[in-house]
């Protein structure tokens, strides 16, 4: 049997669910609890395994606290869709992908308590210099 590979814009729209309930801190298992769910099942959308319906959806984004649009924000486009001036400019996803990680998340709550701008902007310099960015 051949495993089937998730639908592109159902694992950004997964991963920004991810996100924005990780911003939250809050459990799997608390939002499938709102959402009558197996915390399974959250995975599997955060996944991309399982698409999420519209009205799913729109549950989802009143339990996080966000418009539904926010799923969508930076998503992939799809062959023979709608074209944009932003087609050939790089994808957002790469930070979205990162900020769904506990790390990036982390990384990203403490770097923005952070008052003093002289101070971020060195830590920011410190980092290209460690990772070897120009």
């Amino acid at each position: 049997m051949v495993k089937k590979i998730p639908n592109p814009i159902d694992r950004h729209v997964g991963s920004r669910v991810r996100m924005r309930r990780m911003m939250l801190s809050m459990s799997q298992e608390k939002l499938g609890d709102a959402l009558g769910l197996t915390f399974q099942q959250v995975q599997k959308y955060e996944k991309g395994a399982n698409r999420i319906g519209a009205s799913r959806l729109q549950q989802i984004s009143g339990i996080l606290q966000v418009p539904v649009s926010f799923f969508f924000e930076g998503a992939p486009t799809q062959p023979g869709g709608p074209t944009g001036a932003f087609e050939d400019s790089p994808s957002p996803a790469y930070v979205a992908d990162f900020l769904a990680t506990s790390d990036g998340l982390a990384l990203t709550k403490a770097f923005v308590r952070i008052k003093d701008a002289k101070l971020r902007r060195r830590i920011v310099d410190l980092v290209q210099q460690i990772a070897g960015e120009d």
